[in-house]
């Protein structure tokens, strides 16, 4: 069954943990995941300061903004102040040209961040139990094998900002804290994302592959990506590093095929290689790359723990979305 937003009623099929209510500091919480996070975390009862670049506004999710630069540590570090656990979003959208000044924008988006954090953590006299941190699948970098959570890191520019993103972490994590890194795939939701770009493209009847269409998209549904960050704040059991994507991940033109299904589109011819690497940088914005590299990366750790994913396979969770 689904529910709001279109997506799969929430009816018991992932799990449910009980815990006390307590205050959630959540860094860059003001995008498209960070948003339905806080509302996920307020609807369990959790206080949820969301710390924002942007001057302080008031929120109908009930969630409350302090400002920072997410940079160095200010008045907003009080915050962290016996708080229950600190969820860290930050970074800047990779969804760009990647020419030189947008990659060093990219790295220290996500590393200054940590390091901010890190100070304000170590700063308090009852820090926060557990600190969740993001990371991506796009440590693996490309390839056409399984990647697990023990996979080596690959090699580009974006497995390179991971692990230095991860290993910012590691530094700045106090070792008395529970740490989870958690390795985000692609995230379909109808408000954000991948999603709406890539349906609206495909109603105009050009949903065709990629390339050749053998690069893996590890992605993984809104709703469950939710349970798995409430998962890894409230059960003392989750440490480590784990892959937060679906359990089947789909070649490129797997992916455009349930797309175009979920929509009632018919079969689009695949977009060539050399069209893509000169169309991507000048009329889409984006660099070809995110287009034309992808990874399988499975949630091994996750399902070993036992998780259970509402979406496993790609063609269900697209027709959820489509409504």
């Amino acid at each position: 069954m689904k529910g709001r937003d279109g997506r799969f009623a929430k009816s018991g099929l992932a799990p449910r943990l009980r815990r006390m209510a307590s205050k959630i500091i959540l860094a860059g919480g003001t995008g498209f995941i960070g948003t339905a996070l806080a509302h996920r975390l307020r609807e369990r009862g959790h206080e949820v300061v969301v710390l924002t670049r942007r001057p302080p506004q008031r929120r109908s999710d009930g969630a409350r903004e302090a400002q920072w630069d997410g940079r160095v540590a200010g008045p907003w570090a009080a915050e962290l102040e016996e708080a229950g656990g600190v969820i860290n979003l930050a970074g800047s959208t990779i969804n760009t040209v990647h020419n030189a000044e947008n990659r060093r924008r990219i790295l220290e988006s996500r590393v200054d961040p940590v390091r901010a954090l890190g100070a304000a953590v170590r700063a308090c006299r009852q820090p926060p139990a557990v600190w969740v941190q993001t990371s991506a699948v796009g440590i693996y970098g490309q390839g056409d094998g399984c990647c697990t959570e023990d996979t080596p890191a690959g090699e580009g520019f974006m497995p390179e900002v991971c692990v230095r993103w991860e290993q910012a972490f590691r530094e700045e994590c106090p070792a008395a804290l529970r740490a989870v890194v958690l390795r985000v795939g692609v995230v379909l939701g109808r408000r954000g994302g991948a999603y709406p770009l890539l349906a609206r493209v495909t109603k105009l009847f050009l949903g065709g592959a990629a390339g050749d269409g053998r690069q893996g998209i590890s992605w993984i549904l809104l709703d469950d990506l939710e349970e798995i960050f409430l998962r890894a704040v409230e059960s003392d059991a989750m440490r480590g590093v784990y892959n937060a994507c679906a359990p089947e991940p789909a070649s490129n033109a797997e992916f455009m095929r349930a797309l175009r299904a979920s929509l009632g589109r018919p079969w689009a011819p695949p977009a060539p290689t050399f069209l893509i690497r000169r169309v991507a940088p000048l009329v889409m914005r984006t660099d070809a790359s995110l287009v034309l590299q992808g990874q399988h990366a499975v949630p091994a750790r996750l399902e070993a723990e036992g998780f259970r994913f509402r979406a496993r396979r790609i063609e269900p969770a697209l027709r959820a979305l489509a409504g």
